[in-house]
């Protein structure tokens, strides 16, 4: 209960490299030190399988507030356990999820929404993407920094034709709000979602805003398998008609505590996750270590791993993400590449070098289904890497055809 962000189901993918918390880095993440005192408990471990429910906040000040964990929670294991090509008439008419079903390695890309109210920017980033990648992601004011909306972004999206991954982040919206995004999303064609946590709003340009964190990303995605597979919200209510949609989660293998990040994985399966998007990936044997436990329990069965993959721009930006972005690993040999690659022209193309052989080594492993590429508002860098890695003739372009007018309209 003493989570910044209040995670139920923890720990989140941002605890940084010595185990302190992504908010405030002189705090030991509270997760990590619960996880190791469970380990001198006759029942500790096992209860932290179990799936929290969104807590009940108006017994907040009182003392069932602090109830037993287990008392109320979902006992690990979804009752349809079931491997990811098998979903039957849950399944969405999504290209990205026919992809992964027809058993392509997949490719997802993130477009970074625009500071600005005119949609032909949204058009301009996605019509770079669309031709290299199954679906495009639309970031949730990612970084905790304002942007155009997700939601909006993938209604644009979706009304020029393009396949878009809404990211719903639990920083900023209540249960009410969320669930209602999600149905709107649903009616304007989106068909897949991916259920984040969120970066706390002191890590970005308004550290001042106020947290909402009502779900965390475990809560949302059971939130939303209700919405999908049983049709009703949160509060029982019935819905007329039941949206169809692909779910997603994050994961970070990369981020400590690392022995319990496979069993959080199978807590995200468990509440409803179809397929996960990683962290950047700068350290194959990490991930390989990672890969082997994920395949030991039958994991890579039950959902699609897409592992996150970017080019460094410059060794200062390697710099930058390695000590200031919470949750991000590179290794000291990476860094030593790109400290030995010469001026900034160099450096950009020994970066591109670095992401095209990690997207190599990840087609050999088993269990990883495809990448997802970042690349903050470098959308032809993305389209170069995709080419050059060879991943073109792997993905179905994620858009129906045709270009965009000023105004938005499809043009076929």
């Amino acid at each position: 209960m003493t989570c910044p962000k209040e995670i139920r189901n923890g720990p989140c993918g941002g605890v940084r490299p010595d185990g302190t918390c992504e908010v405030d880095a002189n705090t030991p993440c509270v997760w990590s030190d619960a996880i190791r005192r469970s380990g001198s408990m006759t029942t500790g471990s096992g209860l932290l399988a179990w799936i929290q429910p969104p807590l009940d906040r108006t017994l907040e000040g009182q003392a069932a507030w602090l109830r037993r964990p287990h008392a109320s929670g979902i006992a690990p294991g979804r009752p349809d356990a079931e491997d990811a090509t098998s979903r039957g008439d849950r399944a969405s008419t999504g290209r990205l999820e026919s992809a992964l079903r027809a058993g392509r390695f997949a490719v997802t890309a993130e477009l970074n929404p625009p500071d600005s109210a005119d949609p032909q920017d949204v058009y301009d980033a996605a019509l770079v993407l669309s031709e290299v990648c199954d679906a495009i992601n639309a970031t949730d004011a990612s970084g905790a920094n304002c942007h155009m909306s997700s939601v909006a972004v993938c209604a644009l999206l979706t009304r020029a034709g393009y396949t878009p991954v809404m990211q719903v982040s639990c920083r900023d919206r209540n249960r009410i709000a969320i669930q209602g995004d999600v149905l709107g999303a649903a009616a304007m064609g989106v068909e897949n979602v991916l259920c984040l946590t969120g970066d706390d709003p002191t890590l970005g340009d308004q550290p001042g805003a106020k947290r909402v964190f009502d779900l965390d990303a475990i809560q949302l995605l059971h939130t939303i398998r209700k919405l999908r597979d049983e049709g009703t919200f949160l509060s029982g209510r019935t819905l007329r008609i039941r949206p169809r949609l692909f779910l997603g989660a994050a994961c970070n293998p990369f981020a400590p505590p690392f022995d319990a990040r496979v069993a959080r994985l199978a807590k995200k399966i468990d509440a409803g996750a179809d397929f996960f998007q990683s962290q950047y990936c700068f350290d194959i044997p990490r991930l390989e270590t990672f890969m082997a436990r994920v395949r030991d329990l039958g994991l890579h069965q039950r959902a699609y791993f897409l592992i996150g993959v970017g080019p460094l721009r410059s060794l200062r930006a390697a710099e930058f993400l390695r000590a200031h972005v919470p949750g991000v690993h590179i290794p000291d040999a990476v860094m030593d590449r790109m400290r030995n690659a010469g001026p900034p022209g160099q450096q950009r193309e020994e970066g591109t070098r670095i992401c095209i052989e990690t997207i190599s080594q990840l087609r050999t492993i088993e269990g990883v289904h495809g990448v997802h590429l970042m690349a903050y508002r470098q959308e032809e860098l993305v389209a170069e890497i995709v080419r050059r890695a060879g991943l073109l003739k792997t993905t179905t372009p994620s858009r129906r055809g045709g270009g965009t007018s000023r105004g938005g309209t499809p043009v076929d």
